[in-house]
């Protein structure tokens, strides 16, 4: 390479890089300094395709996806939990970072997640969350986890019991795949969905998974798939209280004294579940699993 070459380089990289800052600056403000998320996003925060901001980006791609995929974070978590918030640029934020760096596993897995989770917890888009995930099989095609993913999306959000056992089985044909998948990937295509394949389901994604909030997303399923087999065990144990006593227990503490518990029923986060003079079991208010089950049946 001769000099003069190296010079014009040089030149180009001084002109091009503060023009990739200038444009980028709208949008990180938007994103980063605007608190008022119950406001209706437009698609004026995303002047810019990812095709667009890597050609831009003189090889530096990467770096520029990480900072959208910092924005991306920011974004959601701003909004999450809040009734009414808007999420509708989440995927093109995760459009953005995937295509400046197709091998950002981590973004196609919180895209899926959050994508596909219910409002207020996420977008309510399964359909986005799994165009996502394919475009990253597509680039990552060695990557087990995102066929994990998908597949959780399709059995989970869409109810896709054979487009699930599908994912899981290819997944499980790649080298490093746990050996769960293709059993897995069978159980679903011929029972469907059950609270005991569910419960696995979300028990390996909350061992396998690095990311906080993936991991969170799973135990608060696994909080409420507990929870409904102990409120449907406690109705059957309430009902064999009444045929041997007369009356239905008041309290955990009657199937306590009569032996037919061994300790008082909690929930999974350590409330006592409650007892109606009928005998149905209930969830105490107070109890952080309560508004965990609204989030949920919102959704």
């Amino acid at each position: 390479m001769t000099d003069a070459t190296r010079s014009g380089q040089i030149k180009i990289a001084t002109m091009a890089i503060p023009l990739l800052l200038v444009l980028l600056y709208p949008l990180q403000k938007r994103i980063a300094v605007r608190t008022d998320f119950m406001e209706n996003e437009t698609g004026d925060t995303l002047f810019a395709t990812g095709p667009m901001l890597k050609k831009l980006s003189l090889g530096y791609a990467s770096l520029l996806a990480d900072i959208y995929w910092t924005r991306s974070v920011q974004y959601y978590g701003r909004r999450l939990g809040h009734v009414g918030a808007n999420y509708d640029q989440l995927a093109p934020l995760l459009n953005i970072t995937t295509t400046l760096d197709p091998h950002l596993l981590i973004a196609y897995r919180f895209g899926g997640t959050f994508l596909a989770e219910g409002r207020p917890i996420g977008a309510g888009r399964p359909d986005l969350a799994a165009e996502l995930l394919k475009r990253g099989i597509a680039a990552n095609p060695d990557e087990w986890q995102l066929y994990s993913d998908l597949g959780t999306i399709y059995y989970w959000h869409t109810k896709n019991y054979q487009a699930a056992a599908q994912a899981f089985w290819q997944g499980g044909d790649i080298a490093g795949a746990p050996p769960w998948m293709k059993p897995f990937a069978a159980h679903i295509a011929q029972e469907g969905m059950s609270r005991d394949t569910s419960r696995f389901m979300w028990s390996q994604i909350y061992k396998e998974a690095t990311d906080e909030r993936i991991r969170r997303n799973a135990m608060n399923h696994l909080k409420e798939l507990q929870t409904e087999a102990d409120l449907e065990t406690l109705t059957q144990i309430a009902a064999d209280y009444k045929t041997k006593f007369g009356h239905f227990p008041a309290s955990g503490a009657d199937l306590l004294a009569a032996g037919t518990v061994r300790a008082i029923p909690k929930d999974p986060a350590g409330y006592a579940y409650r007892l109606s003079a009928d005998g149905k079991p209930s969830i105490d208010p107070a109890s952080p699993i309560a508004a965990l089950l609204v989030e949920f049946a919102q959704q």
